[in-house]
């Protein structure tokens, strides 16, 4: 059986707070540890049927990165859903929701930027 192994590496400042998130897979193309400043990570537990997140990100994540993060994420679970259930009117809806979170979003950026 072949195996794959993706590492991260968080670098925390003396508030516990992430500085720095580096990422490598032996799958991947780069030589190098990846830069990130967020990362979702997510394992179901089937014992449980419950799901086990962590969340992270760097100082140096910007409000609107964060917006374009979660629209894109919610946009490629869709597309997962998708290909593992074939429900496209609940993919729809989800993608639908992603799209109606990032213009509300520009919305509020745009009228919190006119004050």
């Amino acid at each position: 059986m072949r195996q794959s192994t993706i590492t991260i590496e968080v670098a925390l400042d003396e508030k516990n707070i992430p500085n720095q998130i580096l990422w490598k897979a032996t799958d991947s193309t780069a030589d190098q540890a990846q830069k990130a400043r967020a990362m979702m990570l997510a394992f179901w537990d089937a014992a449980d049927k419950s799901a086990l997140r962590m969340d992270l990100w760097t100082k140096d994540m910007m409000v609107d990165e964060m917006a374009d993060f979660y629209y894109q994420t919610m946009m490629t679970m869709a597309d997962s859903f998708n290909r593992a259930t074939h429900q496209t009117e609940l993919v729809d809806m989800m993608k639908n929701f992603a799209k109606d979170f990032y213009n509300r979003f520009r919305d509020i950026q745009l009228k919190e930027n006119k004050l």
